[in-house]
């Protein structure tokens, strides 16, 4: 690109997708690019490294130096396209029948391209309100980057008021979303012939225990009737649920190992941390039987997500944006997390609306709509308006 020059949001999507930014490899040669693009409008970027160096967030302020910005947020990462069945080079935007095909055209460059078109719009206006963009590293993989994004942005930057969180909803303003957490469960036990089963202890068997603690949890929790708020979501209650398990040697030896993940997702309503802290207590007391017979057994748990919920908030300053410019005066809440828990936690307001449909997201020849895209395009136009910017 010469100097100064503005893309269109079109042609920034094609530049972002172009970096196969998936989640296990490094997300720098985008960064980069951005970076680069961005200083060409006199625009100062900041970056907050991960602890590997191999991965960055980028943050940028435009307009008057002074809090209240409205931050643009959202993640540079994507998920592997390994063992999908594209017909499209995943990592070029392919046009075909009203769709943008590529991995992460909904989920979310498409946002990101039109946060950093505004960004570049906005700098070139007298802002009367400041406008900032968050873009984070490793949200695919628990929204990993979000904290410590965030958390290095407050010397740097004054401090913003209305978070928008553009993950893929339609354009509708999503007010509240599940938290979650997750552990990695690797049970340790004791490898004895089956013959002699009760002399040892079976990691398999031991971790069956812990799941079916986790299926009777799951059955007391959907029994209760859901509150007001819990309705609002589909499903409307907590849930645990175990997606993967490996173990065991061979068929005729005690096992002496069992992994598994444990996903829970939790109603914004309710503590991420009472729940994890009443899973931590059922496996402790599985732990103690299994040790009564072996006392070198053991079971290891691991976390390696924590994603605060979103909760509704009253008077809210970024629902309140968000639905003027919308025109939406729907109540909306969805059962995944976002990093708009992350900005709330950190006393934001937040809000999560983006173009495209999350039934896209993770999917092989993901899509977002050139309409969608578009509302995208308009909703940032209405946004710089309200900012002073046009």
């Amino acid at each position: 690109m010469t100097a100064s020059e503005r893309l269109s949001p079109r042609q920034i999507l094609d530049a972002l997708v172009s970096f196969p930014t998936v989640s296990r490899d490094s997300n720098l040669p985008l960064i980069d690019w951005v970076e680069d693009y961005l200083s060409t409008h006199s625009i100062e970027t900041h970056r907050h490294y991960d602890e590997t160096g191999q991965k960055a967030a980028l943050f940028a302020h435009v307009g008057p130096w002074e809090d209240g910005a409205v931050v643009l947020s959202g993640h540079t990462d994507v998920v592997p396209v390994d063992g999908q069945a594209w017909d499209t080079d995943p990592f070029t935007v392919v046009e075909q029948d009203g769709k943008l095909f590529g991995r992460g055209t909904t989920d979310m460059k498409g946002f990101d391209a039109l946060a950093i078109w505004a960004l570049v719009e906005a700098s070139g206006h007298d802002l009367q309100r400041p406008l900032q963009i968050a873009l984070s590293y490793d949200e695919e993989v628990g929204c990993i980057g979000a904290a410590p994004l965030i958390e290095a942005m407050a010397p740097v930057l004054p401090k913003g008021e209305s978070v928008i969180v553009g993950e893929p909803s339609m354009m509708q303003a999503v007010t509240a979303h599940k938290g979650g957490q997750g552990f990695l469960v690797h049970v340790h036990g004791v490898e004895v012939h089956s013959s002699l089963l009760p002399y040892g202890v079976s990691a398999i068997l031991e971790g069956a225990r812990v799941l079916e603690w986790i299926n009777r949890t799951n059955e007391e929790i959907q029994s209760q009737t859901p509150t007001a708020t819990a309705a609002l979501f589909d499903p409307p209650f907590t849930t645990f649920h175990v997606g993967q398990i490996q173990g065991g040697t061979a068929r005729n030896i005690t096992a002496k190992d069992c992994e598994f993940p444990v996903e829970m997702r939790v109603l914004p309503t309710e503590s991420v941390d009472t729940w994890s802290d009443r899973f931590v207590d059922g496996v402790r007391q599985i732990e103690a039987q299994m040790q009564k017979r072996r006392p070198e057994s053991s079971i290891e748990l691991t976390p390696f997500f924590l994603v605060p919920g979103l909760k509704p908030e009253e008077n809210g300053p970024a629902e309140a944006l968000t639905r003027a410019i919308t025109g939406d005066n729907g109540t909306h809440a969805v059962s995944y997390g976002t990093e708009a828990g992350h900005f709330q936690t950190h006393g934001y307001s937040a809000v999560v609306c983006g173009p495209g449909d999350i039934a896209q997201a993770h999917q092989p020849n993901e899509f977002i709509t050139i309409d969608q895209f578009d509302a995208g395009k308009a909703f940032m136009q209405k946004l710089l308006t309200r900012l002073g910017g046009n």
